[in-house]
């Protein structure tokens, strides 16, 4: 199962038992790095990014906008009201959240967000909604939104896409098609190249031979990468269907692991496998994928779900775990 705009409210039920602000669990990490707690006393983080006030902002799907502090166990509300969002960029004082059919942005004034505004309206939504957003080398916004369905054909051209548009929100372009659920987004550092995280179908496979792989793909324009006739084969680690101009994928990764947040660090791109709602059998770990060749390992597990990644200021990667609401920091041991 995946991050989708039906089953929050399932899995949230699922999750409350625990209590806000819970310590953190037992994290597995290669030798040389060391996991500690940024922050606890989050609910259900869903994206982080750094402000110009050097402030840590986070958004929950509760649809609060949140700013955690280092070491806190209780965040502090700076916006309200949001629709479930998913993703956050910064563009200098300009702060972008992505929400379920829309973007929004506020502006930072002093220490205070204001002058909200929704910049575009109207998107497709359904299983999935609109996911992370970034800022591109180019200056314009970069947007992931999902399918509306498992497996259909869509009646919007703006379903299972990355949208592209200017920082007022005009101009919104079709970037690339065929993508059921491009949740993460990220630009290697120093380069235009767009790399997005996209969550497979459900019914495909079996429970002893799971299928299709969750992936990633290097973001082309105008390219199509499959959904739903089209889908990467965990088994043969190549397409499979009816593939024919289909852009093939970067990386196949663990089936139904709802392959999520995306951050390049230390010369690798690291995913975060949310999992599923009802089974531990796949994902809650952290991957890392060498974007050069695809191959993929584990490096760090005992999430429960995580979801959001960034990089701090002095090199380190904060995981936030959607489950326990929880921050962690992983940085080298030396």
């Amino acid at each position: 199962m995946r991050i989708s705009t039906s089953l929050v409210a399932l899995a949230g039920a699922l999750v409350l038992a625990a209590p806000a602000g819970a310590p953190p669990v037992k994290i597995v990490v290669p030798a040389g790095f060391k996991v500690s707690t940024f922050a606890a006393g989050l609910e259900h983080p869903t994206a982080m990014a750094w402000g110009p006030d050097g402030r840590l902002y986070a958004t929950e799907d509760t649809g609060l906008l949140v700013v955690a502090r280092r070491g806190s166990r209780k965040p502090v509300v700076v916006a309200r009201g949001l629709r479930t969002p998913l993703g956050l960029a910064w563009r200098g004082r300009t702060l972008y959240v992505s929400e379920q059919g829309r973007l929004g942005r506020y502006v930072l004034q002093g220490s205070r967000l204001a002058g909200r505004k929704i910049l575009v309206r109207g998107l497709p939504f359904g299983l999935h909604q609109q996911d992370n957003v970034v800022v591109g080398p180019d200056d314009r916004l970069y947007l992931g939104s999902g399918s509306t369905c498992d497996a259909c054909k869509e009646r919007n051209p703006r379903s299972a896409t990355i949208l592209s548009m200017k920082p007022d929100g005009s101009d919104v372009r079709v970037v690339a098609r065929g993508l059921r659920n491009p949740f993460g987004l990220a630009f290697r550092p120093g380069t235009d190249k767009l790399y997005a995280s996209v969550n497979g179908q459900d019914e495909l496979g079996t429970k002893a031979k799971p299928e299709p792989a969750e992936m990633v793909v290097l973001v082309e324009q105008g390219a199509f990468y499959g959904w739903p006739r089209c889908w990467p084969s965990y088994a043969k680690k190549q397409l499979a269907g009816r593939c024919r101009g289909v852009t093939a994928p970067v990386a196949y990764l663990e089936p139904h692991s709802s392959a999520d947040g995306l951050a390049f660090w230390r010369g690798g791109l690291f995913v975060a496998l949310w999992g599923q709602y009802l089974s531990d059998r796949h994902g809650r770990k952290l991957v890392r994928v060498d974007p050069a060749s695809g191959k993929t390992s584990t490096f760090a597990r005992g999430f429960d779900h995580p979801l959001a990644l960034v990089v701090d200021k002095t090199g380190a990667l904060l995981v936030a775990d959607w489950g326990t609401g929880v921050i962690y920091r992983i940085q080298s041991g030396g």
